[in-house]
């Protein structure tokens, strides 16, 4: 069952399930996806950015290769408010930033790692939400789109995100990100939009 936001006849906002790819791997056993299972209730939906497999929430897409291209510009000229929300271990400041420079570690894909030389610019802003003895909610708001960011920079600073193996994370049931917030004009209208997503957790 599709957990859908919102729809129009331009664009489509819905709530991918943590543990479901995005889009299409590689393999026969990678073809059932969030972006398939869209497509086969309206199968004029077009991928426009993607979440990890771990990752929950919000996804935009588009109806046309039109809307498609203006969302897709949106997000390149980061004019998509983005916002998260994890719980995380130990306790953060009240708010900071984390400026870190990210690459591919080739050899470990699918790994990242912060590498100041030959790593891309990459910031991450955090607001402490509320706090427990060993952990913490947060909201993330990722300025720049790299590959893993989020999950990367907290656990580069020692507070990986619970349930993250990839990046030494504490066991839980899940990942515990969830994409929560999308702000953004309306690609054929310009009328602001503004969505929602509770965390689950």
């Amino acid at each position: 069952m599709l957990d859908l936001i919102y729809q129009d006849a331009f664009l489509l906002v819905a709530n991918k399930p943590a543990g479901l790819l995005a889009v299409p791997g590689r393999g026969e056993d990678k073809q059932d996806c969030f972006s398939a299972r869209l497509q086969h209730e309206f199968s004029d939906a077009l991928v426009v950015h993607r979440l990890d497999m771990s990752t929950s929430g919000l996804m935009v897409f588009a109806r046309s290769v039109e809307v498609q291209r203006r969302l897709s510009m949106l997000f390149q000229e980061r004019m998509v408010a983005k916002r998260y929300v994890a719980l995380v271990a130990g306790n953060l400041d009240a708010a900071g930033e984390i400026n870190l420079p990210i690459a591919a570690d080739w050899p470990n894909r699918p790994l990242q790692k912060i590498d100041t030389e030959q790593g891309k610019p990459s910031l991450t802003r955090y607001r402490l939400l509320n706090s427990d003895i060993d952990s913490c909610r947060v909201e993330l708001e990722p300025v720049t789109g790299r590959t893993h960011q989020l999950r990367l920079h907290l656990s580069a600073i020692g507070h990986p995100i619970l349930g993250d193996a990839l990046y030494k994370g504490r066991l839980a049931e899940r990942l515990m990100l969830h994409a929560t917030s999308l702000v953004f004009s309306h690609p054929a209208t310009g009328v602001p939009l503004n969505f929602i997503s509770p965390a689950p957790f």
